[in-house]
């Protein structure tokens, strides 16, 4: 259960730490997905970490459906309920779920962005929930610009290989550069325990150190949307790539084989 402040806060700032919401053994499912997960890669694994430097930046999504542990906490754990009360929302989809780990002395950050340029979606309704399976110091957790999914912009995507902006989508603002973002914003960031999560809106500008520290900082981040989620077919680049099969048709709400709807009230 979320308190009125939790919800209110998430509205106003776009983000906020929820604690304790994600019982002990659903963290140990999911490590066990992740470890699966890195041993069998899937079609969109990316590895961040040029070759000869320290550490390892892996990212991989778009599994739930080949990887049990996965599924299993997305249609079981009840996380869906805090995405519908994030919301407001009647319904909640599955978007997909996206694994983020970089292992210890891994210098690649995550550029400063925000998600829904990315993704083959319109509309208001859009929440992460970033859940760690290590604990997370200040010093590796994600940072996130307070109040930006308000500011009615999108910007550009930017490629987590190099930071630089991907192909086809010059057509979106630049994002301003770091020390514009901490100079002009309020910048919020949390310091992590098992069992704790971070929700934000899918136009909350963030970004995230690299991983100096000796422990491992292994992420999984479960994506929803809601009630007024369409979905829609970007110019240039788009990730997820929209699905080949079994998606809806542009402009229709999500409901679909590949975005399964979870909780739907009000029939």
């Amino acid at each position: 259960m979320l308190t009125t402040e939790q919800i209110e806060q998430y509205r106003a700032d776009g983000v906020t730490a929820l604690r304790g919401v994600i019982a002990p053994h659903w963290i140990e499912r999911l490590r066990e997905g992740v470890d699966e997960n890195m041993r069998s890669p899937g079609r969109h694994a990316k590895h961040y970490t040029p070759e000869g430097n320290p550490g390892r930046f892996f990212g991989d999504y778009c599994n739930w459906q080949r990887i049990a542990d996965y599924r299993a906490f997305l249609f079981e754990s009840g996380v869906s309920e805090l995405a519908a009360a994030l919301m407001g929302s009647s319904k909640v989809n599955l978007y997909h779920e996206h694994v983020l780990v970089k292992e210890p002395g891994t210098l690649e950050k995550t550029p400063w962005h925000h998600d829904q340029p990315y993704y083959p979606i319109d509309g208001n309704d859009i929440v992460s929930l970033w859940i760690p399976l290590d604990p997370v110091p200040l010093e590796t957790c994600v940072e996130y610009v307070a109040g930006s999914h308000r500011w009615g912009k999108q910007f550009a995507p930017k490629r987590f290989a190099d930071s630089a902006e991907h192909q086809g989508t010059d057509q979106l603002e630049q994002i301003p550069d770091e020390e514009t973002l901490r100079a002009k914003h309020r910048i919020v960031s949390y310091e992590l325990a098992l069992g704790d999560c971070i929700a934000f809106h899918g136009l909350t500008v963030h970004g995230a150190p690299g991983n100096g520290q000796a422990g491992r900082r292994r992420a999984f981040a479960a994506r929803f949307t809601g009630d007024d989620a369409r979905f829609m077919l970007r110019d240039g680049f788009m990730s997820p790539p929209p699905p080949e099969a079994d998606g809806p048709a542009e402009g229709a709400p999500m409901d679909s084989p590949v975005f399964p709807v979870l909780i739907r009230r009000g029939d």
